[in-house]
């Protein structure tokens, strides 16, 4: 049986955090990050399901547990600016159809 490398194993988890990352990024259409239910619940998912896989690989040894709720913060604050974002925008747009 082969194994892999704990660098190989963390830059999948790396992957995956820029994969859900680029997901909310693709949709930065803000009435659906605002408004649509769906959406939240597909990043609820993505966000859960990476923690999953955060949590198995400090079961395994890969990561320590320092590491992996680190890599779970770093993505959360990320996903956290962009929320930030998008509310600034929309507010932002607002203020412009309040002063037309």
């Amino acid at each position: 049986m082969e194994s892999i490398s704990k660098d190989f194993a963390v830059q999948l988890l790396n992957d995956d955090a820029q994969r859900i990352l680029k997901l909310i990024r693709n949709q930065k259409n803000s009435l659906c990050i605002s408004q649509c239910k769906a959406f939240e619940e597909v990043v609820d998912t993505q966000m859960y399901g990476f923690s999953r896989q955060v949590t198995y690989a400090i079961r395994l040894g890969i990561l320590s547990s320092k590491q992996g709720h680190q890599l779970l913060s770093d993505l959360e604050k990320e996903l956290n600016q962009l929320y930030s974002d998008v509310y600034e925008e929309t507010q932002e747009k607002k203020e412009i159809g309040k002063e037309v």
